[in-house]
């Protein structure tokens, strides 16, 4: 019996607290009772919080009484109920704020004169009788409310004393004293109020009584919830219930942790938190939690709590919470038997004639139907754990543990997550404690688990089985709650309705402590009395049973022999394993592969385990040295094989046969096999030590009690001693079980006497302390290494984990001294002091689990260091005698063959070649031999690294594996793990060594280090590696290998690393001081404006005669490179636009001045362009840079031009027609274009070529004005012309853009009109350039009929843009045609006509229509979208600016990263949804290729079709502009796809235009942090891409791409070396050969010391036509590929394998390596295999052309003739076949294709000219509303709408910003007279009725991402077409993402395509970018945040939060704000 209730306490109101200026309320206890504490039950302290969760506070008027439970659990995890009844009382109060204070507290309550107060009468208990408890208080409210005549201190006595509540399963009452029915009967009382009342316990006290709380959860939630919370809950998160009501809390609580059983929640529970206690809602372990839902922004803050709403019907579960959820079918059966439960009229909704139902069950059996089935759910999760449970102790008390292992394993469920952290969790542990042992009581989940797999099979197909099932447990459960048959009617008193609205209420009494104490002893005195009446306190109790067991799952080789089919394996292992134990090694080495290979299969590995241990009871333990060898091998491969497991049972069974095999070194010298296999991680895991010794504990004790008859069933089992036989292995049918032997003798306990009961305790004790030293001396020998000096091959787990091994143990540390240590230091070297703290840990924590003596346990200790001192004096010797073995006999490494000058730089490291994630190579399904792994050997050579070897397949050893790629090339290198590959390759050593090694050239080489090679050799090679892929001098290079580099050069070459890049330089620029060093002397030099100080480069000047070279020779000679003089050319030190953005710099650079003291490669012309004009000279030192070569070394001297005319770009410009009839370098009279010598001696732009084709009309003077106006000083040159059209293709760098700063210093200043007149030169040339152009260009009309439309005309009749709509010059207008075009106007006054802020069209230009006919340009210019700001070209009729969006160099860098993970993966492909294709297409490279082929397509259109000549300006001239130029020439010009013209193409395009090869490549190590960017490779793809199309169409073949795309990375040559013609020419002056040499000026160019590409190709080409395309039949001159996805090819060259001589690229090697298979020549009848992967198919296949042409020339070689070059007889045998000759009349099917590509091509072009352009709609006119200009105060720089300056006060002296406050046109306040009246009203929805508008959401994309390709289909294609809607608009501040920078930006809202876009300005037609409403979670208004703009509203911050970040924004107002966040609400809704 135990009392109903423990403490009656009434807590009230604290007045005092408040008086005192507390700011909250608080409650105090004013009476408890009894006063003095039991002595079982202590009072809780901190009552008042739980009173009022929600805080005390003083309310005007009186609430009604309330009433909840709150649940408390004090220090032992034992739980209290609190049940809190409150109700009002009225205080008489005085105003505590006097009139005259206007000021009070924030929150703060104005006290009336009648307040009213919470008073609290709460009930402290033990019990959950929650009905019952609030019976009693609402009595004792009703007595006092009432007035009753019944003492209240008589009340509170009786509840205290006097009510005793039987044990669960009483009172009974027996039908008789045989019988064993019993009858169930209320327990009745009554506390004195009148009152009748009655409970009853349940049969059960280890069952959840819930009532109906479950029911009532799941009716709130769902079903779907309610699992996800049952999940969350059983896996231990946190979880947060919120509601209004504090009732739903603690039923919600209660109801979830009631289907948790049985296990019992062990973490913080809380179902009423108080709001004064939130903060432990941060606690970092798991909890179930309550709070009011008045708490809603505490939960905003926590990121880790699945929240769970109540009220709302919903969980919340955080992105970072990973909710794991039961495995799929248990999932979805419990969702459809809950489905059955709670919708049973879902399955007869579709009938047509449905049967009636009852609907009207009870809540209380729906209740406890749910928990039935979660009942089930956890017995199907935990079905089969009996038989994983681990007996260790019996007696006194069982001790067991649980083998998660054993458990996943046998449940196949290894990596199931859900059910990992179920076992894994406190609850699980706390259960296999309590339930674990096999003889107690048992209740209903016993029963349930036991049978669960049989009656799930049988419910299988029939859910009316399962419903009647789950009805069976219901009404148990049900019973267990409700177990009395017959009801009781309760008489309960309620107060007066309306009796807490009364006014003059007396308040609650104070109680009689006295009296309330006699009551509460009077009841005690009769509860003793009644409990010596044993017939009315006989309670039958449970008896005790043996455990049901369940069903044993089966067994695993049963489940698998079902379907086995390794029967030969098995017997292929026994005969190997016969052989080896018959020493008949030879026989057994022909097996050993093969059974190596079949133990991948666990079958195999337990098989040999018994085959094994067969041998050790043979006593054949001791083996000679091979024997030993491949005992050792083939138990290293089973274990690592089984690694990866969970569980330990084959690592156990090894454990006794590896310390039984060994081998007689020498007399008294033993060497072990633990000695050979202590590599595996299995061995450094903690769990693995515990699991084996809980094991063999288990069999020990079970061999103590078993009996005679079950010694002689097990004498018959060949394998007692097998842990498969114990209890965690598998029990046959004739043993006894280890927990059913302890269930025996817990039975026969009681009826031993107790020196027996000792007995039993001493021998178990002494089974565990004889295994625990076994095991330490097991433990020793496995984790002290052979080699004492060379530490411990694997780190200790002292968590039990190692490798992928995460098995939990239940048990708990012991011993206090290692308590403190989790983990030993990994950086010891102390061995054996490692191994003694490891070893010791695992005693302590056994033995103390296990009940061992603590006198036991000291002398275990004391044992372990001297076992670990012994055992490494015995290992010293075998160590020793080891080390005199014969090594194994390993292949001979192959020496591989180098190429002249080639010098090795690193022996041969050995190591083995291992298989990559390509399936070449391996066998397997790709066929053939396995070639890899191979064994040999990795070289380093000063060009190659090579990897040669055998593979170590017999049936591929005899076959040489190479593969190598130049060392330039490499990628990336990093370290390996490759410790577990030794066995999975079939190894005979334990590698620890590894590298991978990745080329741009698309190899991989994963080299696994031989033992023999040590760390510190592996590392060097890391370092040579790198040393040589980076060399500090591109001189240094395998290209310059042999060469002589001047004096003069190799002094400065050793300073360029002080220039290397650009942070350096900025930094050191920055913080140069005022003084400059000249000739030792001080000079003070007044610094440069702050211009010339930060931007880099400098504008070019006419430069001085610089000196002569003997000048130069004497100052070198004199060692003064100070008094060197110095021209002003500029310096050519060139950077990436994203490494100037970073630094804050223009994106676009200049020229600028460098710091003295860095050591410039090129001096500034800056100085010398103020010592100039200040008639002073200024020397400096000179300083060379590797990608300038030399400031002082001129080409000058020995330039000239008769040279220069044996150029192959020179002689490219002759053949197209530039200036052929008279001197190259003056036109004759009436010639357009001339070749000029403006940049001879690199004076305008040192990156580009010496001589340029301009329009004769310009001067050199004006070339080089000309060339200020673009980056790098790269001006537009022609490089082709169209042979018909005459239409011209030009190349230039980007147009300078003005920058922030530089805007602000070009404001009117009447200071600075010389930088005015300096651009308005600029201008001028520009004109004059573009106005050339456009003269000669014929524009095509009469060339062809077909000729494209241009973008005027493809648009419909309305769209037509007329020549007016196009802003016009004025006559009296002052400035240049295209001053407004390039580069805006200085002023507002000079601009008479708006122009949008981007150039677009404006509604005045629109406004003025002239009837003239539609024109099409003359010049197309297309380059970045951003020019088209500044790039306005509608001002000249014939000239067009076509923006384009471009992959940007760091898009293609990350693009090459992706390319080569998908084209040669390290590892294999296993994910399928992560195929080749799939990262092809993730690495978006086929995209980029598509964006050149598109582009050179418009040129070709625009060229050949409509005749106009293109110019491309992206970047700086260098990247993508060379892509598509090159491109487009190959697709108009047949010359170019002939070996001759390709190569003068490369030449002309990439070598004289300056690409950056050096740079692009990586070649130095200053230009190693760029990263390599394969620009010229995806040109290479390009050309391979129309190559594939058109095959007839080109003179060479693929492979001779595949070769320039090799040996452009390879640094074999000095072809594509340097980045400039400049610089080539410097090198190639000073660079001489050893042998041959070469004077400046002799015109020694062709056999100069430079080494040619192309001099190698053409000597290849003159022995044989390995690059001829024999197909080659050209037959049109103009080629247009398609471009769609489906017609581009993904290149062989990424991903073909040569294993044979590696890379056929290198012909010399190549041929050598296949040499022997061309000793006997092939005839055309023989037949040979090759192997893709091993074989050069397309070199190794017979070819019949070349064989033919062998024979011919072997034919003149026996007639006696001159052997004649192969294309002589090629071209002689072509015309004896009439079929060879070209086609001159084509099919109609080949005409028809042609017209297809053409009209392909078409729609491509005039797609990139529509999005280029984005055509805006005018609007319509009449209806125009006028502006309504507002004064406004601009706090980010703004420009001016109209006149396109800069709006700012500190720019703008005198101007006020105004702002429209209707559509947000911006102005200056002198522009406003001039801005026409057609204000668009903010919020307009029209939509355009025709013909495209503002740019939809797929034509705005982002810089880098290419135009749509012109087949876009699906819901794309419809997506495009719907037009613009614009719900709501205006000008919104926006912080940026990065900078964190606010900008104003002109928003849209679009409602129709759920997009909120963003612009620069209003009438910006280019989007900046969107925000897909989709992706919005919440609009809310927020605080300002710090850099927010000046002088705005701080209530007009609002922040917008979608899936991928937050978004910043600040209006002007604060209604502005809110209409935003309404609309933008409006359109989520």
């Amino acid at each position: 019996m135990s009392r109903l209730a423990d403490y009656f306490v009434v807590v009230g109101y604290d007045h005092e607290k408040e008086q005192s200026g507390s700011p909250h309320g608080c409650g105090k206890i004013l009476q408890r009772f009894p006063e003095k504490d039991w002595e079982d039950v202590p009072f809780i302290q901190g009552i008042d919080l739980f009173c009022q969760p929600g805080g005390w506070k003083l309310l005007s008027k009186a609430l009604e009484p309330t009433f909840f439970i709150a649940v408390l659990t004090d220090i032992e995890a034992e739980r209290h109920y609190c049940a809190v009844l409150t109700f009002s009382e009225a205080v008489k109060m005085t105003p505590t704020r006097p009139d005259d204070v206007e000021e009070e507290l924030e929150g703060a309550l104005v006290h009336h004169t009648m307040m009213f107060a919470p008073k609290s009468l709460v009930i402290i208990s033990r019990l959950s009788y929650f009905e019952t408890l609030k019976n009693c208080l609402g009595l004792i409210y009703t007595s006092y409310i009432d007035s009753l005549e019944v003492p209240l201190e008589t009340l509170v006595g009786n509840i205290l004393g006097h009510i005793q509540v039987p044990p669960a399963n009483g009172p009974q009452n027996l039908l008789n004293d045989t019988q064993e029915s019993v009858e169930h009967e209320w327990v009745r009382f009554s506390i004195g109020a009148g009152d009748r009342q009655a409970l009853q316990p349940p049969l059960s006290d280890t069952l959840p009584v819930t009532g109906c709380k479950v029911a009532v959860l799941t009716q709130q939630l769902g079903i779907r919830n309610v699992l996800c919370l049952y999940s969350a809950a059983i896996t231990d998160n946190k979880i947060l219930f919120h509601s209004n009501s504090y009732t739903r809390l603690t039923e919600a609580c209660t109801a979830l942790l009631s289907l948790l059983f049985p296990l019992k929640y062990s973490y913080v529970y809380i179902p009423i938190l108080p709001a004064a206690l939130t903060e432990v809602l941060s606690t970092p372990t798991p909890f179930i939690m309550g709070v009011h839902s008045s708490l809603r922004n505490e939960m905003a803050e926590l990121l880790d709590v699945i929240i769970a709403d109540l009220d709302g019907g919903c969980i919340s579960i955080p992105e970072c919470i990973s909710l794991f959820l039961p495995r799929e079918d248990i999932l979805q059966r419990s969702q459809d038997h809950l489905t059955l439960v709670l919708n049973p009229e879902l399955k007869r909704a579709d009938l047509a004639f449905p049967s009636p139902v009852d609907s009207n069950t009870k809540a209380e059996i729906t209740d406890k139907e749910i928990r039935a089935i979660f009942l089930r759910l956890q017995a199907e999760l935990l079905m089969g754990y009996r038989s994983c449970l681990t007996l260790i102790r019996i007696h006194p008390e069982p001790v067991i543990t649980f083998n998660k292992g054993l458990f996943m394993f046998q449940r196949s469920l290894v990596g199931e997550e859900f059910l990992s952290k179920v076992l894994d969790s406190m609850s699980f542990a706390g259960y296999v404690n309590e339930k674990g042992p096999p003889y107690r009581v048992c209740n209903i989940f016993d029963k349930l688990v036991a049978n669960i797999a049989d009656t799930v099979s049988q419910e299988e197909g029939h859910p009316e089985r399962a419903l009647k099932n789950i009805r069976d447990v219901g009404d148990y459960l049900f019973i267990n709650e409700n177990p009395s048959k017959s009801a009781y009617l309760e008489k309960i008193p309620r107060p007066t309705e309306g009796a807490h609205t009364r006014i003059n209420q007396m308040p609650f009494p104070h109680l009689d402590e006295t009296l309330v104490g006699d009551v509460i002893e009077d009841g005690l005195n009769k509860a003793i009395l009644q409990s010596l009446n044993q017939k009315a306190s006989k309670v039958r109790h449970q008896k005790a049973q043996n455990v049901p067991l369940g069903t044993k799952i089966s067994r695993y080789e049963d489940r698998m022999n079902a379907i086995n089919n390794s029967a030969r394996r098995l017997e292929v292992l026994k005969t190997c394993i016969g052989h080896i134990f018959d020493n008949r090694i030879l026989d057994a080495k022909k097996l050993f592969p093969a059974v190596l290979r079949s133990l991948k299969s666990r079958i195999t590995r337990l098989a040999l385990v018994r085959r094994l241990a067969l041998h050790v009871q043979e006593n054949r333990a001791v083996l000679e040295q091979q024997q030993f060898d491949m005992v050792v091998r083939l138990i290293n491969c089973a274990l690592q094989e089984d690694s990866s497991s969970e569980e330990y049972s084959l690592s156990m069974a090894m454990l006794p046969l590896i310390t039984a095999f060994c081998r007689k070194l020498c007399t008294g010298v033993i060497q072990f096999a633990y000695s050979c296999t202590q590599d595996h991680p299995v061995w450094a895991s903690l769990r693995f030590w515990e699991t084996a010794f809980y094991q063999d504990v288990e069999i020990n004790i079970r061999q103590l009690y078993i009996s005679e008859c079950d010694t002689k069933c097990d004498s018959n089992d060949t394998f007692t001693e097998s842990p498969s036989n114990s209890a965690n292995g598998f029990i046959t049918s004739s043993e006894r079980s280890p927990l059913e032997i302890a269930a025996e003798q817990l039975r026969l306990w009681g009826t031993h006497n107790r020196d027996e009961q000792d007995k039993m305790v001493q021998n178990e004790e002494s089974i565990v302390y004889s295994q625990a030293i076994h095991y330490a001396n097991r433990m020793v020998c496995m984790r002290v290494p052979l080699d004492i000096q060379r530490g411990l091959k694997n780190s200790i787990f002292m968590d039990g984990e190692s490798g992928s091994s995460k098995l939990s143990s239940s048990s708990v540390s012991g011993s206090d001294s290692y308590n403190a240590e989790s983990t030993f230091e990994s950086d010891s070297h102390d061995v054996s002091h490692q191994v003694i703290k490891f070893i010791s840990r695992f005693v302590d924590k056994v033995c103390t689990e296990a009940g061992v003596a603590s006198e036991h346990l000291k002398n275990l200790h004391a044992m372990i260091p001297g076992m670990v001192a012994m055992h490494i004096e015995t290992l010293d010797a075998v160590n020793r005698e080891s080390k005199r073995l014969p090594p194994i006999k390993k292949p001979k490494i192959l020496k591989p063959t180098l190429l002249p000058g080639e010098e090795k730089i690193m022996d041969g490291l050995r190591g083995y070649l291992l298989p990559d994630g390509r399936e070449d190579g391996i066998g397997g399904v790709m066929g053939g031999p396995a070639y890899l792994p191979a064994e040999g050997a990795i070289f380093l050579t000063s060009y190659r690294v090579i990897f040669k070897g055998t593979p170590i397949d017999i049936q591929a050893c005899e076959q040489v594996v190479t593969r190598s790629f130049p060392v330039s090339a490499l990628f990336k290198e990093k370290k390996i793990t490759v410790g577990g590959l030794a066995n999975s390759l079939h190894l005979e050593q334990f590698m620890q060594e590894g590298l991978q090694l990745r080329s741009v050239t698309f190899q991989l080489l994963k080299i696994a280090f031989d033992e023999e090679v040590g760390a510190e050799r592996v590392e060097l090679f890391r370092k040579m590696c790198g040393r040589i892929r980076y060399p500090q001098s591109l001189y240094q290079t395998f290209a310059f290998h042999g060469s002589t580099v001047s004096p003069l050069l190799s002094v400065q070459m050793k300073q360029k690393e002080k220039t290397a890049t650009l942070r350096k330089l900025a930094t050191k620029t920055l913080a140069r001081g005022k003084k400059v060093v000249t000739g030792g002397s001080h000079h003070k030099t007044k610094l440069p404006p702050r211009k010339d100080r930060y931007l880099l480069p400098v504008e070019p000047l006419v430069p001085q005669r610089p000196p002569s070279a003997a000048t130069l020779q004497r100052q070198m000679n004199a060692a003064s490179l100070d008094s060197i003089t110095v021209d002003s050319r500029p310096n050519s030190v060139l950077y990436e636009e994203e490494d100037l953005s970073n630094l804050g710099f223009d994106a676009s650079p200049r020229w600028g001045r460098r710091s003295r003291s860095q050591g410039g490669s090129f001096l500034s012309v800056s100085d010398y362009e103020m010592g100039s004009m200040r008639g002073r000279t200024m020397s400096q030192p000179a300083v060379i840079e590797e990608n300038d070569v030399t400031a002082t070394l001129k080409p000058i001297d020995v330039l000239t031009t008769d040279k220069l005319q044996k150029k192959l770009y020179v002689q490219d410009y002759q053949r197209l027609g530039f200036n052929i009839s008279s001197g190259m370098m003056r036109p004759k009279l009436g010639e357009a274009f001339r070749i000029s010598e403006v940049n001879i001696h690199f004076e305008v732009s040192r990156s580009y070529p010496s001589l340029v084709v301009v329009p004769s009309a310009l001067t050199d003077d004006s070339i080089r004005r000309l060339a200020k106006c673009h980056r790098q000083y790269r001006f537009p040159a022609i490089t082709w012309r169209h042979p018909g059209t005459k239409a011209l293709l030009l190349r230039s760098s980007g147009f300078h853009g003005k920058g922030m700063m530089g805007r602000i210093k070009s404001a009117p200043n009447p200071s600075t009109s010389g930088s005015s007149e300096t651009s308005s030169s600029k201008s001028i040339e520009q004109d004059k350039f573009f106005t050339a152009v456009v003269f000669n260009t014929p524009c095509g009309s009469s060339y062809k009929s077909d000729s494209l439309v241009s973008l005027n005309a493809i648009l419909p009749p309305s769209m037509t843009l007329e020549p007016d709509s196009t802003p016009h010059m004025k006559r009296g207008h002052s400035g240049t045609l295209l001053q407004r075009g390039f580069h805006r106007s200085s002023g507002g006054k000079s601009a008479p006509k708006p122009v949008s802020r981007n150039g677009s069209v404006t509604d005045y230009d629109l406004a003025s229509k002239k009837d003239q006919d539609p024109r099409k340009a003359a010049l197309y210019i297309f380059g970045e979208k951003s020019q088209s700001r500044a790039f306005k070209m509608e001002q000249f009729n014939k000239c067009d600016f076509i923006p384009y969006d471009f992959y940007e160099t760091r898009h293609v860098k990350n693009s090459l990263k992706k390319l080569m993970k998908a084209c040669v993966p390290s590892n294999l492909l296993t994910d399928p949804e992560c195929g080749f294709h799939k990262l092809v297409e993730d690495s978006e490279w086929m995209a980029q290729i598509q964006s050149i082929m598109q582009l050179a397509g418009a040129a070709v259109d625009l060229m050949d079709l409509q005749g106009s000549s293109v110019m491309f300006s992206f970047e700086d001239g260098w990247d993508f502009t060379t892509q598509v130029v090159s491109l487009a020439q190959i697709l108009m010009d047949p010359y170019y796809r002939t070996l001759e013209g390709f190569q003068s193409l490369i030449e002309k395009e990439w070598l004289a235009f300056g690409h950056r090869f050096t740079h692009r490549s990586n070649q130095t190590g200053a230009h190693q942090a760029s990263g390599f960017a394969p620009v010229f490779l995806q040109f290479l793809d390009s050309v391979h891409q129309v190559h594939s199309q058109f095959p007839l169409s080109f003179e060479f073949n693929q492979y001779f791409l595949k070769m320039i795309a090799y040996h452009h990375v390879s640094n074999r040559f000095q072809t594509f070396m340097l980045d400039s013609e400049y610089e080539r020419f410097e090198a190639a002056t000073h660079v001489f050969e050893d042998k041959l040499t070469s004077h400046p000026g002799e015109g020694q160019d062709d056999k100069g010391p430079m080494r040619s590409f192309w001099e190698y190709i053409n000597k290849i080409n003159n022995k044989q036509p390995l690059f001829y395309n024999l197909a080659f039949a050209p037959h049109t001159s103009v080629l247009r590929p398609y471009t769609n996805f489906s017609s581009l090819r993904i290149w062989d060259y990424f991903r073909q394998e040569d294993l044979a001589g590696g890379p056929s690229f290198d012909r010399e090697l190549f041929e050598l390596a296949t040499a022997e298979d061309k000793e006997v020549p092939l005839l055309p009848s023989d037949r040979r295999v090759i192997n893709n992967c091993y074989d050069n198919a397309t070199q190794a296949e017979p070819d019949m052309h070349m064989w033919l042409l062998e024979e011919m020339l072997q034919l003149e070689g026996d007639l006696g003739r001159t052997p004649q070059h192969w294309k002589t007889r090629l071209d002689r045998a072509q015309k004896s076949f009439p079929s060879r000759v070209r086609m001159k009349s084509l099919s109609v099917k080949i005409k028809e294709a042609q017209m297809q590509s053409i009209t392909a091509h078409k729609k491509t072009t005039i797609d990139i000219l529509v999005k280029g352009k984005n055509i805006i709609e005018p609007q319509p006119k009449g209806f125009a509303a006028h502006h309504h200009f507002e004064a406004h105060s601009y706090m980010t720089p703004t420009d001016c709408d109209y006149c396109s300056q800069l709006l700012f006060g500190a720019v703008k002296q005198g101007c006020k910003g105004m702002k429209c406050s209707d559509c947000g046109f911006n102005a200056h306040e002198d522009c406003v007279p001039k801005i026409p009246k057609q204000c668009v009203r903010k919020g307009s929805t029209k939509e355009p009725s025709t013909g495209p508008s503002r740019p939809t959401s797929d034509e705005v994309v982002t810089a880098g991402t290419p135009v749509t390709p012109a087949g876009v289909s699906g819901y794309d294609e419809f997506h495009a077409k719907i037009g613009e809607t614009r719900s709501h608009e205006g000008y919104l501040n926006k912080r940026g993402a990065r900078l964190k920078g606010w900008k104003q930006r002109w928003f849209v809202l679009d409602a129709q395509k759920h997009q909120l876009r963003y612009y620069e300005t209003r009438n910006d037609p280019h989007c900046k970018g969107i925000i897909d409403l989709k992706e919005v979670e919440s609009v809310q208004p927020a605080f300002p945040t710090a850099g927010a703009p000046k002088k705005c509203d701080e209530s007009a911050f609002f922040d917008l939060k979608t899936t991928r970040r937050a978004y910043n924004f600040v209006a002007d107002t604060k209604p502005a704000a809110e209409e935003w966040i309404s609309r933008i609400q409006d359109c989520l809704s």
